[in-house]
């Protein structure tokens, strides 16, 4: 699921977007996918996440993702954290950590107590795709 995820953050480079993707799956299918869409929208809360989680809900056709696992290929902001929170979903899977945003730095009890946490999954991957966007930006 993470290289699902890492195809979307590959879209949202090639979009000129921040390359971070997304893939919601529930009990063995993916019910959504997403990238960054900030740009593209002109809108700072079109995160990845956030579009993964809007997408899904209108899937199931209900707000709370319980039975759903997140892929993502970096760690959450505090934004998304607290989505995922309060959408209730049961399990968090990121690819590499975000020392200067993510949500464990500003936020570590945003998620929700039942949800369960894997990190580094593809972290190599997903963390050469950002450092060379930046580079590539600079």
């Amino acid at each position: 699921m993470m290289r699902k995820a890492l195809y979307e953050a590959e879209q949202a480079r090639m979009a000129g977007e921040i390359p971070i993707g997304a893939v919601i799956e529930c009990k063995g299918q993916i019910i959504s996918r997403a990238h960054n869409l900030t740009e593209t929208l002109t809108d700072v809360t079109a995160h990845a996440e956030m579009q993964a989680i809007t997408a899904a809900a209108n899937a199931l056709g209900g707000k709370y993702l319980t039975d759903c696992t997140l892929y993502v290929t970096v760690e959450p902001c505090v934004m998304c954290a607290g989505a995922i929170g309060w959408a209730q979903i049961g399990r968090l899977v990121y690819g590499t950590g975000d020392e200067k945003r993510g949500y464990r730095r500003f936020a570590p009890e945003a998620l929700h107590k039942k949800c369960t946490v894997t990190s580094g999954v593809l972290e190599e991957e997903c963390r050469t795709l950002m450092q060379q966007f930046f580079k590539d930006k600079r």
